[in-house]
């Protein structure tokens, strides 16, 4: 379920989208994502700006076909346009149509909400590839941090339950539960997360219970690790209990 209103997440998408570029000015184009080892820079920054144009043919005239065009990915200023053109006309396109029409982007048919939504936390979190190759600094609010969590998990459940990605049930088993704890979260922010891994499929809810393995730290330390942009030892962030748990889950549970 969404955290916040539908406008925020058009909002979102423009204003990540600004910061993301602002994080690769005057870095080197061919330089290798180390959190997406198969990708440069410039592919990276390809894929971001064709999903947001995927999404927003879908948005404004129903197309199903995913887009592929770009600039030369050589050229950081005609790139930096792109980038922004897209999320403006994809955040555009999003209030015309409001939050309940219905599109097929990726043939996966969700109500534009959802696909604001999607769009808003993928560009979040491939400012942190950005921010890793091009060594930028990295903050997100902490609340829509904790909203990309909540989406991440919502989706993995929905994928389990499709058998959609088999592997994922590779993750289940006795005993197997995690549990998030955020230190840095508004009161009105729900920042825990408790993982249940025993069942037929993943299953989460926001509660504090123990759980065989426990993560703790600021939420978007905690998001970095959940989308493997940062390693689960990273210094901010206290691991205690089964490693192996979250090993499996880091491991199988990929985006």
């Amino acid at each position: 379920m969404s955290a916040f209103p539908y406008e925020r997440y058009c909002s979102e998408i423009v204003s990540q989208t600004g910061l993301l570029r602002a994080a690769f000015q005057g870095a080197d184009l061919a330089a290798p994502v180390p959190t997406c080892p198969d990708w440069t820079l410039a592919d990276l920054l390809l894929h971001l700006g064709r999903a947001h144009r995927t999404i927003e043919a879908a948005v404004r005239d129903r197309a199903a076909e995913p887009h592929t065009d770009g600039p030369d990915p050589a050229d950081a200023d005609a790139l930096d346009v792109w980038l922004a053109d897209g999320a403006r006309a994809l955040a555009r396109s999003l209030r015309d149509a409001g939050p309940d029409a219905r599109v097929r982007p990726f043939g996966i048919d969700q109500p534009a909400s959802f696909w604001a939504r999607r769009a808003a936390h993928e560009t979040v979190v491939h400012r942190a590839d950005v921010a890793v190759t091009t060594g930028a600094d990295y903050t997100v609010d902490a609340a829509l941090a904790a909203d990309c969590l909540d989406e991440w998990l919502e989706i993995l459940v929905m994928m389990t339950a499709m058998d959609v990605r088999p592997a994922l049930k590779e993750v289940l088993g006795p005993g197997r539960t995690i549990h998030l704890h955020a230190t840095d979260t508004p009161p009105e922010t729900q920042g825990e997360w408790f993982i249940d891994l025993t069942g037929d499929g993943i299953a989460w809810r926001h509660a504090h219970e123990k759980a065989a393995v426990a993560v703790r730290g600021p939420v978007a330390d905690i998001l970095r690790i959940f989308y493997r942009r940062l390693p689960a030892d990273f210094d901010t962030v206290t691991v205690s209990g089964d490693r192996a748990v979250l090993d499996l889950w880091l491991e199988k549970a990929q985006f």
